[in-house]
């Protein structure tokens, strides 16, 4: 297939999986837009690619925190003449405290960081893509939208927000040549614990349960080029994920999509 033409937009790029989509979409042949808040490190990884790979690389350092930043990114794309084909909406964060001690303005942040704006990137790059009949959209979700609920913590909510989601955009946008994956991983090595200020406590877990960045993107992205709405990288998450929840996530997305009272007939 021919990428050449298509320019893919990836959040959160600076570091971690988000980078790793970078760097695998540019070995592709893809165009990037990356998005983060670390204009130093975005200025880095583009060079890195240019070099390596010849590609054209556009960078815009935004924090996603701020309601206005998904609306800012699609202006500067099309300011840039920028076409939007493939969207990594990877950009996240974990809260590390209660949640009746954390400030509201915190909270506010993490829902429109990893809730509001990833919905509404989602929402403004389809009309495009469904012009042109072909669209890719990965959102970043985690094995832990399919465990109980973590005490004080909005995570698991947000992230099983995001996998549903997903499907239902991937029902309503598949017949449209647009797939729509969410990417489920579980402990992958990178900044984020770091970020979080839970390296100490994730040191402590067993080497078995952790991927590599890399691992998650491949996964990732091949579930998506063939259709697949819920990709769960590695085999250990795979068997944690299918006994956290019994039912299949292929015959959930079947019962979503063929039981819905609502859908048009």
């Amino acid at each position: 297939m021919n990428t050449s033409h298509r320019t893919a937009l990836v959040t959160g790029a600076s570091a971690g999986i988000g980078a790793c989509f970078a760097r695998h979409l540019a070995s592709e042949g893809y165009s990037l837009l990356l998005v983060a808040r670390r204009e130093e490190r975005l200025h880095a990884l583009a060079a890195e690619l240019v070099a390596a790979y010849g590609i054209r690389c556009d960078i815009l350092a935004a924090d996603l925190n701020d309601p206005h930043a998904p609306e800012a990114i699609m202006d500067f794309a099309a300011g840039q003449g920028i076409a939007i084909d493939v969207l990594i909406n990877n950009a996240g964060l974990s809260g590390k405290t209660a949640f009746a001690d954390t400030p509201w303005q915190a909270l506010a942040g993490e829902i429109q960081l990893m809730i509001t704006a990833v919905t509404e990137l989602c929402h403004r790059v389809l009309p495009g893509m469904r012009e042109r009949g072909w669209g890719r959209i990965i959102n970043l979700s985690s094995i832990a939208a399919f465990s109980p609920p973590g005490a004080s913590l909005l995570y698991t909510g947000i992230k099983s927000y995001v996998l549903n989601m997903s499907q239902s955009l991937d029902m309503e946008l598949k017949p449209q040549g647009i797939n729509v994956t969410a990417l489920c991983p579980g402990f992958t090595y990178s900044e984020f614990h770091d970020t979080m200020g839970t390296r100490s406590a994730a040191d402590k877990l067993p080497g078995i349960l952790w991927q590599q960045p890399e691992d998650v993107v491949r996964e990732g992205w091949n579930a998506v080029m063939n259709g697949k709405p819920v990709c769960v990288p590695g085999t250990v998450n795979k068997m944690i994920a299918s006994s956290l929840r019994p039912l299949p996530v292929s015959v959930q997305y079947y019962l979503g999509r063929t039981l819905n009272p609502f859908k048009e007939q």
